[in-house]
Order: structure tokens, then sequence, then C-alpha cells
């Protein structure tokens, strides 16, 4: 998609993903959005990072399915991340092209035995994850029993009601199975590790707490000392329904646990938080195609198939937002309650929660949506012929509440 800058006569060139504008409310000015247009800030993006390496007390490893854009890995690599969690061959080999070397963790529990085979010879993968005993045996067939090899135990807890998204009905083994698991792997000559995710966008500390603790009893059933143990991703990021206490409060729930349980011989940890490094990055500039007054319903250039996937699934994952006009924040207490629908010729391109907005709301408005860098365009599709998105640099993030 070629980005237009608004102009009276004749369009000069269009600006390129190097350009960089202040803010988005520059952008907005200068740009004609008669496409959707992301935001990206890539020093918003290595602060997000800085805050995990410097605060963590571990390894660090991006979730590239959260954004896998190439600018975001490019951004991480400089910040010092070298450990990337991928869950396809696919995603090693973008990796692979940006970061040639870096370690890979394949903790995607369930793989065919070609996808093990090509991570294995092709991109070097020494880490696997399972969670089941047929899983441990593809990874050994495909494999052998190599030296260097470490299976992680994904094992998972009831259901996590502070997350946006419960793994535990999909993955993980329970805490009995996940010690057989460990001596299976163990017995199979490779590096058992322990691994759980506590739910997309995790509110509460104390759901890391329950799972270190149930590690420590997995790895004391097995009777094998416990060298690693992932404590996953989940930490949350900022939403106008849904924040966490902030990092440290994570970070010294997980190291106070983990003294706790594991004592003068704690494992060495690692984490791998896609979310809350990739979503305060970006944001997303939409543009009001119609406004019917009557029925107070709003049209815009972008819905449910582009960036705004997850508020369907998770209202509370409603990013925050505000109205831009001619690069302005319209700032009036005269609001109005409007259905918001998106681009497409389905009924389904809706969100589910109406946005209060401003009641002289009009066409080529721009809506601006904070905190899209995870999960908004990584799952956008081209329905109906949307889906082009182009993207701008800018110097600070739009991310909404300052207080998150």
């Amino acid at each position: 998609m070629v980005l237009a800058l608004k102009t009276s006569g004749i369009r000069p060139a269009a600006p390129t993903f190097e350009e960089i504008f202040r803010d988005s409310e520059e952008a907005a000015a200068s740009l004609d959005c008669e496409a959707p247009v992301l935001c990206f800030s890539p020093a918003t993006l290595a602060a997000q990072a800085k805050q995990f390496i410097d605060g963590f007390s571990g390894e660090v490893a991006y979730a590239v399915k959260a954004n896998p854009c190439p600018k975001v890995i490019t951004v991480l690599a400089q910040a010092g991340v070298d450990v990337f969690d991928v869950a396809s061959t696919m995603e090693m080999e973008a990796i692979a092209r940006i970061c040639p070397g870096a370690e890979l963790h394949y903790h995607n529990p369930v793989k065919s035995r070609s996808e093990i085979a090509t991570a294995w010879h092709a991109f070097g993968c020494r880490r696997f994850a399972a969670d089941s005993h047929e899983e441990i045996s593809k990874i050994a067939q495909t494999v052998g029993s190599s030296i260097g090899v470490e299976i992680a135990i994904r094992f998972c807890l009831p259901s996590q009601k502070a997350s946006a998204h419960d793994f535990s009905s999909k993955f993980g083994a329970d805490e009995n199975t996940a010690a057989e698991l460990m001596k299976r792997a163990a017995q199979c000559g490779f590096a058992p590790v322990l691994t759980f995710h506590p739910g997309s966008q995790c509110t509460d500390p104390q759901a890391w707490v329950r799972h270190i603790e149930t590690a420590g009893r997995i790895a004391e059933a097995a009777g094998i000392t416990l060298t690693r143990l992932n404590v996953g991703g989940g930490f949350p990021a900022c939403y106008s329904g849904s924040s966490g206490p902030g990092l440290a409060t994570y970070f010294r729930a997980i190291d106070d646990s983990v003294s706790a349980v594991f004592g003068d011989n704690p494992p060495a940890l690692e984490c791998e938080p896609g979310r809350s490094i990739a979503a305060p990055a970006f944001s997303l500039l939409t543009s009001v195609k119609l406004v019917r007054a009557r029925s107070a319903d709003l049209f815009l250039n972008d819905g449910i198939y582009g960036g705004l996937l997850e508020v369907t699934q998770v209202s509370d994952l409603l990013p925050f937002y505000r109205v831009l006009r001619n690069g302005q924040v319209v700032s009036t207490t005269d609001q109005h309650a409007f259905t918001v629908f998106g681009p497409t010729c389905d009924p389904l391109d809706v969100l589910p929660v109406p946005l209060l907005l401003p009641s002289d709301i009009r066409e080529t408005d721009v809506i601006e949506f904070a905190g899209i860098g995870a999960y908004g365009m990584a799952t956008a599709t081209n329905f109906n012929g949307y889906g082009s998105v182009s993207q701008v640099t800018v110097k600070n993030a739009y991310t909404g509440d300052n207080n998150c």
C-alpha cells in the first residue's frame, strides 16, 4: 500500500517506512489515511525490551507470534534480545534471515515430524517443547538421543481467570503427567526443562507463583534436579479494560517464589514475553468512512478482519482510543455512543462494544487505537479485498493512559 501525503495538487513522493514523524498526530495531519496506517515507535519497543532485560532475573526470549514484523525483530536484536520463542519453521526462517545464529526455542507443543526435522537440521534448533508421551517419542525418533537437546515439558494448571486467553484449554500436561514426561525425556537422553504459560494478558502475579510451586513439586516427583525453568509469557500490556500492576511486581513475585521453592539451588530462569513488549510500540490510525447520525452507526476503514480482531474475542482488550481531526486531538465532553463497523460486507465486522466518540464526529476524522502492536496486524486478513495497511515511523508512540 502506497502512503499518500495530504495535498491539493500533485502528490509528492510517498513517504517510506523510514520517514520519521514526531508522533502519530503529525502523521495523521500529513497523510491521507484512505487505508489504515500503523505508527511504529522503535524507541518505545526498545524501552519495553529493556524493562525485561534489566528487570527479569534470567533469559528473555521474544515470542515472535505476537508481532513478526522484520523491523520489530531488528530493533529487538539491537536492544539485546538474542533468543526467540518460535511456533513454526516459518518463524524460524524469518528470524534466521534477520538474526542468523540466534537461539530458537521451539515451544509449540505439537509439531509434525517434518517440522521437527527441519528445525533440527536446517535451523540448528536444540529446544523442543512437549506435553505428551507421543510428542516426546516423535522428537526422539526424529533427532535421536542427541547430546545438547532440551525438552521443555509444558504443564498447566486449571483455567487462570485473570487471563484473557486460557492456554490450558489446548496445551499443557497435568502435574502427575508432567513428572512422568520429565523422567521420559531424561531416559531418552534429553535435558528436561519445565515450562508453563499462565495465559495471555494475565493480570494476577500470583498466577506465576502457583505455577512455580507446581514446578517444584513436579521436579521432586520426577526425582530430577531442575536446571532451567521457563515462566512463559502472559505479562500484560495496557488496554482500556485490562492492565496489570507493573512489570516490577511480576518480576518480584517470580523471584520470591523461586527462592522459596528451590532455595539455594534455583533453576536458571527464562521468560518469553510477546504482547507486553510489542503492544505499546504501535498505534493504528483508522479513518471514518461514514457516519449514520440517526442510528449512531459509524464505519471505519479497518475492523475485526484487520487490526481489531482481539476486541471481538475479549472486550477487555479494547485499546485506548482517541479522535484526531487534521492532526489535532478532538477533546470534548459532548460525546455519544456509536456502534462501530469495519469496512467489509459482513455483519460480523462490528466491535462488540460501542465507542464513546464526539457527537460531531465526521467523515475523514481519524480514530487512533493505542497498543495495537501485538496480535493486531499479525492476525489481520485480506477479507473482501481489505487488509492493506501502511506503516510509518514515529518518535513517540500514543499509548493511551500514561499511568499504565
